[in-house]
């Protein structure tokens, strides 16, 4: 019971992505053909937000459940690895039709097919925390 905040701010986040039409296969299709802004003002509303979130992070104004100042250690620099992670990152959610984040909700209204989606990245989280060591990061 000590973390069901949590469990309620998930539930109100699914709600609204869901009324917002983002785990939709429709609105993710329009957006890889072009013809609709609506997920990229989504997308940009988040990026938005992001970078005003990390601010504060850096800033000390907030802080975690426990009170302790949140540290985002910077990322290394790399041009071709966030194009190739990207890539196959947006291949995937093209062909799936669902970014990571709204699949566990397309399964909580019962949409039980994207459970091969959910099980085939887990595989490859496994798959890729196995080979880690051997790949140029």
């Amino acid at each position: 019971m000590k973390h069901f905040r949590f469990l309620v701010i998930g539930v109100f986040f699914g709600i609204v992505l869901s009324k917002a039409e983002i785990i939709s296969w429709y609105r993710i299709y329009e957006m890889f053909k072009f013809q609709s802004f609506h997920m990229y003002g989504v997308i940009g509303s988040a990026v938005i937000l992001g970078i005003i979130l990390f601010r504060f992070f850096n800033n000390g104004k907030i802080k975690d459940y426990l009170g302790n100042k949140i540290n985002i250690e910077p990322k290394k620099k790399g041009f071709y690895r966030n194009i190739l992670g990207g890539t196959i990152f947006g291949l995937g959610w093209g062909l799936i039709g669902a970014c990571p984040g709204p699949m566990f909700i397309l399964l909580g209204r019962g949409v039980f097919t994207i459970l091969v989606a959910i099980l085939g990245g887990l595989i490859g989280v496994l798959l890729y925390h196995a080979i880690k060591n051997k790949l140029p990061h």
